[in-house]
């Protein structure tokens, strides 16, 4: 039981990582001092895609669902999670280049945005 709920709060807090990286931008609008959490968050995520890594965080939600007895999955966990979502055949080596580009690609207009109507 305690594993199970480990690897699901380890979900939780990927799932919010990932959700940060995407929206958090916004946040700067409210106040710049999002700014220093926000930029690193997409940084890494960015890395992450370019270099075909895999986050800490998967491997320890696989390791915490295996010790729970329930089965792990393959590949990486936006591969798992969302993949399917959007390449229902597999997640390519060029799937993760385009997210790649896309976290950096909008986090870019969406402090363009934020700069632009903080004026």
């Amino acid at each position: 039981m305690f594993y199970r709920v480990g690897a699901d709060l380890v979900l939780v807090a990927h799932s919010l990582f990932v959700a940060f990286a995407v929206v958090g931008g916004a946040l700067a609008h409210y106040n710049r001092a999002w700014i220093w959490l926000h930029l690193p968050v997409v940084l890494w995520s960015a890395v992450v895609n370019f270099a075909s890594w895999t986050c800490p965080l998967t491997p320890i939600e696989k390791a915490l669902r295996t010790r729970a007895g329930l089965s792990g999955y393959a590949g990486g966990f936006i591969e798992h999670y969302v993949g399917h979502f959007v390449y229902p055949r597999g997640m390519p080596r060029q799937l993760e280049l385009v997210a790649g580009v896309s976290i950096v690609t909008w986090n870019i207009l969406v402090y363009a945005v934020v700069f632009a109507v903080s004026r």
